[in-house]
């Protein structure tokens, strides 16, 4: 899944989300290591339209490896890391 032409865009998501200060712009009144990024932010990153990164996002929900947070009326994304880990092991293990 993480290895398919748009799994590339998932892995970057992660990647940005390990340090989502330094890969993404300030949002108001949002931390975004505490709270995440939304899928504005992520969207604007990957050069697609919203639909395209909340599909991507939600995907990562469904599998546990981002938690989204609902703040208002949007959503913010962060990464599980402790689901992460347990991923990452699995995969260590020759899963």
């Amino acid at each position: 899944m993480l290895r398919t032409p748009t799994g590339e865009m998932r892995l970057a998501i992660l990647e940005w989300l390990k340090d989502p200060a330094a890969h993404f712009p300030p949002q108001r009144h949002i931390d975004p290591v505490e709270d995440g990024v939304s899928a504005d932010a992520v969207a604007g990153k990957l050069g697609v339209p919203r639909s395209v990164a909340e599909t991507h996002l939600g995907l990562l929900v469904n599998i546990g490896l981002l938690r989204a947070r609902r703040i208002r009326w949007r959503t913010y994304y962060r990464r599980d890391e402790m689901r992460i880990a347990e991923v990452a092991r699995m995969f260590e293990k020759g899963w």
